[in-house]
């Protein structure tokens, strides 16, 4: 878990359910009702995370997640609170939405906060639409010295009613293995929570999550529950259960580090699960079982397709299924071992390749105009041909519907190779490079303007000598950008602007090989005021030498090409074989797209 942005004021209704099995506390003991939040900002990108709609909460807010009704409405649960997380008064709250997130319910708690702390919730929905609701139940009122949320029973309530009325409570058996027996409280209560969807195999039931051995929050194992019959069966009393994998010892590896947890999977087509979750190290790991959870193959860390380690701090790396049966990965793209870096949002598509998932190259999905302000513990909604992406802020949650093309794009990356059209503003090939200059007359005021500008080029390069420029729009004055070659033999984007600011930022290095060909997009985008750099289709994120591939765009980035003419390789040792600018910011995937034209 762990905080990720500044206080926000917020307080929304929070009245009981009705239920009558339910306790509820006396009337005034919640904030009294007030006025709907706004449901959207002006912002006119869909990626600008205060563009969504906000969800219900009292202050603090963790983890809305969703499930679709079987009247076809939303259920969301998440944890909220009046104080911050981990404070006592937490407890999961309901609430559902009849109109795809723009309008919700008041919020209702499961639990009475007044008593013992209830949080970390995820919701199911069975075949019969009956919807449960499994979340952590301080159930023994265990004082922990810091927090109390993270601890006690597994429990759930189930509605046969759409979330209208609620069950009595109902306790799922976790068995006792070495991490209990051996945590900081000698056993006298289980330190888990739970950050996954539940996933149906084949008819069964499955739910990942993280138990731990010091309080409050380190060395950690994955472990499974498992029902056969949880989908089919009416009576509560006769559910089977059982923790997985078998043995004394979950999810983990020794080699990854004390900090193994937030542990989340999804299914194979062949019935195989895929588990992903954080550590300490700068990636996330994954695993795979082939036998219903009882077994695991040593974990490792996450790579792309192409077998580079993925990047990301310690924070939730979340996975879907989707119904066309390929896969989305939300993650951070840098590699800091600590909780912060969650500003962008960046997303992988993933496809089943050679029995496990093969993971795209990432484009960022979300952004929070404060950069100091990160998101995470997501989820996602298909309706039709529409997406959505749920998110909290810690005192804010909102609901964001996603440009369906653009996880298209994800998922087809590797197979398309074309040159986008939509903003082409300069094409050279052939003989139009051969002429020294081109005129590219396009002046953008990146970040005032919040547009954006690509730099494409394809060379082969006679050598990596340092100081080579491959293009230069400079003017008499010095403004405008350059295209280089840096010490350590990677491709750098210089620009200075007309008042004389300075910025710069290079690929990757040992990406560029001297006698061969390269292709190399620099993409400024001025609305999430990112610049990356990808070559030869690989998005740049650091590797080995920097936590960070990309970089954030200054705030006086704006006039970056105060020149009209553009001079072709002044000073290089190689040849240009292709140079193409955008009046926007390409997609990760048009980059690769663009590469794959031969």
């Amino acid at each position: 878990m762990n905080n990720i942005s500044r206080r926000h004021s917020l307080a929304l209704s929070c009245a009981g359910l009705g239920a009558a099995q339910l306790p509820l506390p006396a009337a005034g003991q919640l904030p009294a009702a007030v006025a709907p939040p706004p449901k959207k900002s002006a912002s006119t990108d869909w990626r600008d995370i205060r563009s969504g709609w906000e969800i219900p909460t009292v202050n603090y807010a963790d983890q809305p997640y969703m499930a679709k009704l079987k009247n076809g409405h939303w259920l969301c649960t998440l944890t909220t609170g009046p104080g911050n997380e981990g404070d006592t008064g937490e407890f999961v709250g309901v609430t559902t939405s009849p109109d795809r997130g723009r309008t919700w319910t008041p919020l209702r708690h499961l639990e009475d906060p007044k008593v013992v702390e209830s949080a970390y919730s995820t919701p199911f929905v069975t075949p019969s639409g009956r919807v449960f609701v499994f979340y952590d139940y301080n159930g023994d009122n265990f004082r922990a010295p810091r927090r109390s949320d993270e601890l006690g029973w597994f429990v759930y309530r189930y509605s046969d009613d759409h979330g209208v009325t609620w069950s009595e409570r109902h306790r799922v058996p976790m068995r006792l293995t070495r991490v209990d027996r051996e945590n900081t409280f000698q056993g006298k209560v289980q330190l888990f929570w739970c950050v996954s969807h539940p996933v149906a195999v084949k008819g069964e039931f499955f739910l990942s999550y993280t138990k731990m051995k010091t309080y409050p929050q380190t060395d950690n194992e994955g472990f499974i529950f498992h029902s056969r019959n949880l989908l089919t069966e009416r009576d509560p009393s006769r559910i089977e259960w059982e923790l997985l994998p078998d043995g004394d010892t979950g999810i983990r590896s020794e080699a990854l580090g004390r900090i193994q947890e937030e542990h989340n999977i999804v299914p194979l087509s062949d019935g195989s699960l895929y588990c992903m979750y954080r550590t300490a190290t700068g990636n996330p790991a994954c695993a795979l079982s082939r036998d219903g959870a009882r077994t695991w193959s040593q974990p490792q860390v996450a790579t792309y397709a192409d077998g580079t380690p993925i990047k990301t701090p310690i924070a939730c790396p979340m996975m879907w299924r989707a119904s066309n049966g390929r896969y989305l990965f939300w993650f951070h793209n840098n590699g800091l071992n600590n909780f912060n870096g969650r500003n962008p949002v960046w997303l992988a598509g993933g496809r089943e390749e050679n029995g496990t998932i093969a993971w795209s190259q990432p484009e960022i999905l979300f952004y929070e105009p404060d950069d100091a302000i990160g998101m995470s513990y997501p989820d996602m909604l298909e309706e039709g041909d529409d997406v959505y992406f749920f998110h909290t802020q810690k005192q804010i949650a909102r609901t964001n519907q996603v440009d369906r093309k653009f996880l298209d794009a994800l998922w087809t990356q590797a197979t398309r190779a074309e040159v986008p059209k939509q903003g082409l503003k300069l094409e050279l090939t052939g003989e139009a490079l051969r002429q020294g200059s081109a005129e590219f007359n396009y002046r953008p005021a990146l970040c005032r303007t919040r547009r954006g500008m690509t730099i494409d080029l394809r060379a082969r390069f006679g050598s990596l000598k340092t100081g080579q420029v491959l293009l230069d729009s400079r003017n008499a004055q010095g403004a405008g950008y350059w295209v280089s070659i840096t010490g350590d033999g990677a491709p750098r984007l210089d620009i200075r602007t007309g008042d004389g600011a300075d910025f710069g930022w290079s690929g990757d290095p040992g990406l560029l090989t001297a006698g061969k060909e390269h292709s190399v997009a620099f993409i400024l985008d001025g609305a999430s005021k990112t610049l990356s750099v990808v070559i030869d289709g690989k998005l740049c994120d650091g590797g080995k030498h920097r936590a960070f591939g990309w970089t954030r765009l200054p705030g006086y980035l704006n006039d970056v090409n105060p020149s009209s003419r553009l001079r072709l390789a002044p000073d290089f040792e190689g040849q240009l074989l292709a140079v193409r600018a955008y009046d926007r910011y390409l997609l990760t995937s048009e980059a690769v797209n663009l590469h794959l034209v031969r």
